[in-house]
């Protein structure tokens, strides 16, 4: 009975994009996790030997603006957003460290302001 609410309580949490990319990673072995890498790495290095980076790198400022939005924009489709609940907890959460912070500094001013004056009168 318990694990049967464990299956489907794992089936209805979003897995999200990260933890599907390890489980296929690890599956597939060691060997395949950083060839692609190592292909653009060497590539880009032949191109620069060879002066077609140049060549191939676009001069328009427009196309290449064009091209980073595009990217932007894929790599925003990855991110897992928080829920309503989860912002308003992570919300509160950095407020009140905020706020203990900026009390802990004052504190720690108003300390020296004492020390200095008690010390130089």
């Amino acid at each position: 009975m318990t694990d049967e609410r464990d299956d489907t309580a794992a089936a209805q949490r979003p897995s999200g994009k990260r933890s599907a990319r390890r489980s296929r990673s690890a599956t597939s072995g060691a060997s395949d996790t950083g060839s692609i890498a190592t292909i653009d790495r060497t590539a880009r290095k032949d191109e620069k030997k060879s002066g077609r980076a140049d060549r191939d790198r676009s001069r328009n400022p427009f196309k290449r603006l064009f091209k980073f939005l595009r990217e932007v924009i894929a790599e925003l489709r990855k991110v897992i957003w928080p829920n309503r609940k989860q912002m308003i907890t992570y919300t509160a959460v950095v407020l009140v460290f905020v706020i203990f912070m900026v009390a802990f500094i004052s504190g720690l001013d108003l300390a020296f302001i004492k020390g200095v004056d008690w010390l130089f009168g």
